[in-house]
C-alpha cells in the first residue's frame, strides 16, 4: 500500500472512530472465508460493520480520533485484529459478536469503547450477555404494570367476596 493511500484510510478511520457510538476490537485469526462473511452478514443485520487494517494503522487512526489510549496499547493491537463499528445501537453488535464466538471458538474479544469510554475484554463479555433492548422494555413495562394489575385483581375479588356475602344474607 502506497504512504498516500494509508493517509486517506487513516482518515478515513478516524472518522468513523469518530462518529461510532461503540468500537468493538476482535481477533478473528483462524476464521475461515466462509465464517468471516457470515459475521459480517450478522453485524449488517445489526447496523454496524466490520473492518480489518493494519494494527499500526488503527493505532494512527485511534490516536488522531482522539480515544482512550488503553485501545492503543500494543497488547491489544497485536496478531489480527478487526474493528466493528456501530453508529446506531452501540450495544446491539456487541450482543452478535458474543453470539457468534460462542458459536465459533476463533473469534475473540480484545477491547472495546462503548459511547467513549474503554472497556476491556471481560466487560465486552458481560455487556454481551445482557438482554436486548426490547426485552429489557417489556420487563420495565412488566415490572410497573405487575403491580396495578395485582390490584385490580386483589378489589375484584373483595368486591366478589362482599357480594357473595350480601347475597347469602338476603336471600
Amino acid at each position: 500500500m502506497k504512504k498516500q493511500d494509508k493517509s486517506v484510510l487513516i482518515s478515513e478511520l478516524s472518522k468513523n472512530f469518530k462518529e461510532a457510538k461503540s468500537l468493538t476490537l476482535v481477533d478473528f485469526a483462524g476464521l475461515n472465508i466462509k465464517a468471516q462473511q457470515d459475521l459480517k452478514k450478522k453485524l449488517k443485520e445489526a447496523n454496524s460493520k466490520m473492518i480489518v487494517a493494519k494494527n499500526t494503522l488503527i493505532r494512527i487512526a485511534a490516536t488522531e480520533a482522539k480515544l482512550p489510549k488503553e485501545i492503543s496499547e500494543v497488547t491489544i493491537l497485536s496478531g489480527q485484529t478487526a474493528v466493528i463499528m456501530a453508529n446506531d445501537d452501540p450495544i446491539s453488535p456487541i450482543q452478535t459478536i458474543g453470539k457468534f464466538s460462542s458459536e465459533n471458538e476463533n473469534l475473540k474479544f480484545k477491547a472495546g469503547i462503548l459511547e467513549g469510554l474503554f472497556q476491556n475484554k471481560e466487560s465486552l463479555i458481560a455487556i454481551s450477555k445482557l438482554p436486548s433492548k426490547e426485552v429489557l422494555n417489556g420487563q420495565v413495562v412488566a415490572s410497573i404494570a405487575g403491580p396495578m394489575y395485582t390490584l385490580i385483581s386483589n378489589l375484584q375479588g373483595s368486591i366478589q367476596e362482599l357480594l357473595g356475602t350480601l347475597s347469602a344474607k338476603v336471600g
